[in-house]
């Protein structure tokens, strides 16, 4: 029976053993498919890690990448999703999907008959939180007990941070305006998994509250694509949430940086605090190649 990962909770039982195998495929690039493997890679929308990792993530394991853009195939567009996906999957082992509408996600993959992979739609992406707990895993030794204070926008990033902490046990605070918090249903959902691991979810609107302790500070954009004519609106109402050092005091005095790339340094984040001794951001970014080595290796070993 085929896999797919549309979500941080469709790793609900393997969530740790997939992030062990990343670790192990880091340090053992040896270990490869023992035949060649394709994966077709639909994006809407640009992208630099995300198609990079791919690529590399399969060369690496004995397989290619197939970049596919919307202009160059007839998605939604003259043919429907459902027989796109039925075409793609006699061509191809595996399907990544970045797209603007997470339904087009789980419309694909209800109907491919291989797995897909969700590789950021507006709802999720949780290729970037394997990459994420994978590299706290690395700098904190452990992921239960620790607190994750995040800051700024409730987008598809905190949606599966947050499903992520809860997971793993990992106390997580969402410090955002009003109106945007994380999506509802996801938050229930994390809720529901911290019920079994312990952790503690709170969305707060005060940021140093959020980072009150915190042993890991995480921020995103605060316009995501396709927000760009909220551009100016949204950087007024999130000038509370900017991530520098004074804000940062209030942290673990051994806390770690996270930010998922590309930042708008200046708005989300200052340059002292990326550049800053606590910063992971680069680690952060090479691990998202060893941790779809890990997700593509488990959903199709």
């Amino acid at each position: 029976m085929k896999r797919d990962i549309l979500s941080v909770a469709d790793m609900e039982n393997d969530f740790d053993q997939i992030i062990d195998t990343s670790i192990k495929l880091k340090k053992d690039k040896t270990i490869k498919f023992s035949d060649k493997k394709l994966l077709g890679m639909i994006f809407e929308k640009p992208s630099t890690r995300t198609r990079i990792s791919l690529e590399a993530a399969m060369e690496q394991l004995n397989g290619h990448a197939i970049y596919l853009s919307p202009h160059e195939m007839h998605l939604g567009d003259g043919e429907t999703i459902a027989d796109t996906a039925r075409v793609m999957s006699r061509f191809l082992d595996i399907i990544s999907y970045r797209a603007y509408d997470y339904r087009n996600v789980r419309e694909l993959a209800k109907y491919a008959d291989v797995p897909v992979l969700n590789a950021l739609d507006n709802m999720e992406h949780p290729l970037q939180i394997v990459a994420d707990f994978m590299t706290i895993m690395e700098k904190k030794h452990r992921l239960e007990n620790l607190k994750l204070a995040y800051v700024g926008d409730g987008n598809n990033v905190s949606n599966s941070l947050l499903l992520g902490a809860a997971l793993t046990g990992m106390d997580i605070s969402v410090a955002c305006p009003e109106h945007r918090e994380p999506d509802r249903d996801i938050l229930y959902r994390a809720k529901d998994l911290a019920l079994k691991t312990g952790s503690r979810i709170e969305i707060l609107r005060d940021a140093r509250t959020a980072v009150d302790s915190a042993d890991i500070i995480y921020t995103d954009v605060w316009v995501s694509m396709g927000e760009e004519k909220e551009k100016d609106q949204k950087e007024k109402l999130f000038k509370g949430y900017q991530v520098n050092e004074e804000l940062a005091d209030f942290a673990d005095k051994n806390y770690i940086f996270m930010h998922c790339l590309p930042a708008r340094r200046g708005l989300e984040v200052t340059d002292e605090i990326i550049e800053g001794i606590h910063s992971v951001v680069f680690d952060e970014a090479e691990n998202r190649l060893y941790s779809e080595k890990g997700v593509i290796y488990t959903v199709l070993s």
